[in-house]
């Protein structure tokens, strides 16, 4: 069997020094005096040879892995997926690669893969946590590993956050459906004790309340069948036939409810307005297009990969940070005003 390069090999047939490999390839060379015809000359010869670094063996030797571990509900779900796209853009300029794993919004899968990113050796963590985690992340902290949290917070623990403004969010969706002359407004959320869920109902609630009105909420249970989702919300429609709106908390109860509402046979904007909290590509698309709260991913991205940073890079204690940021409001076809709709 052909045997594996080594730093040392290379200083050798280069007749340079170990130390000068090793600056180029951990990206020290020019703070380190390495000239540039230096850096091509190394690293033209180890793409040459195709070598490649052990990462376990050079993370023990730097005490860095330059390595981040990412973990959110569903790496599939449409907003988590653009946000590891982007958190991977981000990353990869300053050095980093980024590992992701789902948690199923169970604490037991979530402590799993804290097991299995600890066995990696990442540099930190990206986590949108699930209930009952808090002594889990309490301990990376006191550990002294970087933990930034998005998406939901965890009221208890002192840890740097980035979320979203979800309540206001939540009114301005069901503000923006009123002031168009919706009356009888359902939101179709989840069963769920997820914070950003409860504020999201919240500020629902706040503004039909605020309005004279009656909230009514369908929710349906996190991890339902496509198929019982899809009859849940149909059924509520066919008992409820004053219903002229449904706001939905999240864009994959939207997915259901829209085939729901095609089966009822209701015309969305002639007969009944939708507005979704979380933007999807395919919403722009829809006939009518439909109208959404959109999250501020670019700027979530951003915020978590500074904090991020500056967590890795610290010199002295840093007092955790909670950073919120407003949602944006797209108004598209599937709320126009009533009037508008050619119904009074």
């Amino acid at each position: 069997m052909k045997k594996k390069l080594s730093i040392k090999d290379i200083a050798e047939q280069l007749n340079v020094s170990k130390t000068t490999v090793s600056f180029v390839l951990n990206g020290k060379a020019s703070e380190n005096g390495v000239s540039q015809a230096m850096q091509r000359k190394v690293l033209s010869y180890i793409e040459k040879v195709g070598y490649r670094p052990n990462k376990m063996a050079q993370g023990l030797r730097t005490g860095k892995s330059k390595t981040i571990g990412m973990m959110v509900e569903d790496i599939s779900d449409t907003f988590f997926s653009t946000i590891a796209r982007k958190f991977e853009e981000i990353l990869t300029t300053k050095g980093y690669k980024i590992i992701y794993g789902s948690t199923e919004n169970n604490t037991d899968v979530t402590k799993e893969l804290i097991r299995v990113f600890r066995n990696h050796q990442v540099d930190g963590y990206i986590i949108a946590p699930p209930p009952g985690i808090e002594e889990d992340i309490k301990a990376l902290i006191e550990d002294g590993v970087p933990v930034i949290i998005f998406d939901r917070p965890l009221t208890e623990l002192d840890v740097d956050s980035v979320l979203v403004d979800n309540y206001r969010g939540a009114y301005k969706a069901t503000q923006h459906l009123l002031a168009n002359g919706y009356k009888n407004i359902v939101m179709v959320t989840l069963l769920s004790e997820q914070t950003q869920m409860r504020e999201r109902e919240r500020g629902y609630r706040q503004c039909v309340e605020e309005a004279g009105g009656k909230p009514a909420i369908l929710k349906i249970r996190y991890h339902e069948k496509k198929e019982k989702a899809i009859a849940d919300i149909e059924q509520y429609l066919k008992n409820n036939r004053k219903t002229d709106a449904v706001f939905f908390a999240t864009n994959y109860l939207a997915e259901n409810g829209l085939e729901a509402i095609a089966n009822c046979k209701l015309a969305i904007a002639d007969r009944i307005g939708v507005v979704v909290f979380d933007d999807s590509n395919w919403f722009r698309l829809f006939k009518p297009s439909i109208t959404a709260i959109s999250q501020p991913i670019e700027a979530i991205c951003t915020e978590v990969t500074n904090l991020l940073m500056e967590r890795l890079e610290q010199k002295k204690e840093i007092a955790p940070k909670a950073i919120v940021l407003p949602t944006n409001m797209i108004i598209r076809n599937s709320s126009v005003p009533v009037k508008k709709a050619g119904r009074t």
